[in-house]
């Protein structure tokens, strides 16, 4: 029998993992993909998000493997920027800056600080029950009994769906599609993450490693073609746009719809919770999906601190985290409704350059202060 299981090696499972290793306890995560392998694309871990690997000591790795990014712009289509935050500000306040990093980079480096001895590959979860303990059945056949159960298992959480039977996708009806690419950026954008705001559609990139690019489209999906034509959709934006979609494979992009959970009134049942994006999961707007998985495990250590008693742990961690996630899904959710509007995109533009930067720097910083 596990004394603690952990379904999902994604970066929230992850940092969990390490974070219970460091009060020395036993666990085991479990991890669908047959291997770890550098599948998917980019990822900004920010500030909020490189104080907790600070405290586990793997700040300057993840530094070391990605890209230091001081400056994110919102522009419009001729780059004139629409609003910018003081990123220097905050890497002094909280001593950390962003990093732009390829997931899998990051996900190698989490790994390895837990050791491979914790982590089941190939084990996809089919089956969770309730008995004495818990029973985990997996797709290939094995049945293991679980006292502690964490669904660290993504917004289609099957640990939240058997088990809290709860849970509303909501689409935003927006496609997205992600890419990696080997391009030379200019200069000015090799620490500057860009996001571009046209009529119905974005466009952003960051530089994650010496000269491979992350970049994300998207569409509304009332425009969405299935065999879609970048050239002509971003031809009114500036000419970097299509240099950096025409040297992208076509291999290296991967398209998936805009999606978040509804807040759900419970993460957890007695002996189990659910961290991630299996509990709050959010649309990427803010940059905070997977900072906010780093949260909840920071906050889940922080809390075996004081006890060993996993289900108070799970009352008070929701206690803890449930403002904070509801306020960034709420906020990302309406971010990136704005930012596809069809039509009024010069007056939306014009009261956007018109807010207060104190204004905008204020909500930043409450998202990157830890709450404990």
């Amino acid at each position: 029998m596990n004394q603690i299981s952990i379904i999902g090696a994604g970066i929230g499972g992850l940092t969990l993992g390490n974070i219970l290793k460091k009060h020395n306890l036993d666990f085991t995560i479990y991890e669908s993909a047959p291997e770890i392998k550098p599948v998917g694309a980019g990822i900004m871990m920010a500030v909020n998000a490189m104080q907790i690997f600070d405290k586990l000591g793997l700040k300057e790795k993840i530094e070391n493997a990605g890209n230091k990014i001081h400056g994110i712009s919102i522009t419009d289509e001729k780059l004139k920027t629409i609003s910018t935050t003081n990123v220097l500000a905050l890497e002094k306040k909280f001593n950390s800056c962003n990093v732009a990093i390829h997931r899998a980079e990051l996900q190698k480096i989490l790994v390895e600080n837990i050791g491979f001895e914790n982590i089941k590959l190939n084990h996809s979860l089919k089956q969770i029950s309730r008995k004495e303990n818990y029973l985990l059945e997996f797709e290939n056949g094995n049945e293991i009994e679980s006292k502690i159960v964490f669904g660290a298992d993504g917004i289609h959480s099957k640990v939240r769906n058997q088990i809290l039977k709860t849970g509303n996708i909501r689409n935003a009806r927006q496609k997205c599609w992600r890419g990696l690419t080997t391009f030379e950026l200019p200069e000015k954008y090799h620490h500057n993450a860009l996001e571009i705001w046209g009529k119905g559609k974005r466009f952003g990139f960051v530089k994650l490693s010496g000269n491979l690019v992350y970049w994300y489209a998207l569409v509304n999906e009332n425009k969405f073609k299935a065999n879609h034509n970048f050239t002509e959709e971003f031809k009114d934006f500036d000419p970097i746009v299509l240099e950096i979609l025409e040297s992208t494979k076509t291999q290296n992009i991967i398209l998936n719809d805009i999606i978040d959970l509804t807040p759900i009134p419970k993460w957890y049942a007695e002996n189990l919770c659910l961290v991630g994006d299996a509990a709050h999961a959010t649309t990427p707007n803010m940059g905070q999906g997977a900072c906010q998985s780093v949260e909840d495990a920071y906050v889940i250590g922080k809390l075996l601190e004081k006890s060993q008693d996993f289900n108070l742990i799970f009352d008070e961690f929701q206690k803890i985290r449930r403002k904070k996630v509801d306020y960034i899904v709420k906020n990302s959710w309406t971010i990136g409704k704005i930012s596809q509007w069809e039509k009024g995109n010069s007056l939306r533009n014009f009261l956007m350059r018109s807010m207060p930067e104190s204004l905008n720097q204020k909500m930043i910083e409450k998202i990157l202060t830890l709450e404990l």
